[in-house]
């Protein structure tokens, strides 16, 4: 792995963060925070009567990376469900630890590539998906 670990696309989508301010009516909301770095990121989400991803607000405070990550996450997440946003957190968690070959089924990931070796680096980039798991989850228990 030769590639350049903050890339042009890094620094573009770190720049373009979607849905970049928070919602003033969530139906869910997580922060989460990476003991190593600092970074952090709060994700604000809604849910619409089928339960899927209606509206999403963030608050990200992160290295170019938990940035990035940020940004493709929020240029996915609408429209789908808590359960496909737990999946693609799970399968980032298992892609970053070397416990899957392929990245995950989301678009753009694959972009994190070479991060793969800055283990110090993991936690930033999952931030997004853990708080927008959380948050849907419970913005999806509320509607209930």
């Amino acid at each position: 792995m030769n590639a350049p670990l903050y890339n042009l696309e890094i620094l573009r989508l770190a720049a373009a963060i979607p849905y970049h301010e928070r919602l003033e009516r969530p139906g869910g909301t997580s922060e989460k925070r990476s003991p190593v770095c600092g970074s952090r990121v709060t994700v604000d989400i809604a849910v619409d009567d089928s339960g899927r991803v209606a509206e999403l607000g963030m608050l990200v405070r992160a290295c170019a990376l938990g940035q990035a990550s940020a940004a493709l996450l929020g240029e996915a997440v609408i429209g789908r469900t808590p359960a496909e946003i737990a999946t693609a957190r799970d399968d980032l968690a298992a892609w970053l630890a070397g416990e899957r070959e392929a990245a995950p089924d989301w678009p753009g990931m694959a972009l994190f590539t070479p991060a793969l070796p800055h283990r110090g680096r993991h936690a930033s980039i999952r931030l997004a998906f853990e708080a927008a798991a959380d948050a849907a989850a419970q913005a999806a228990e509320a509607r209930v």
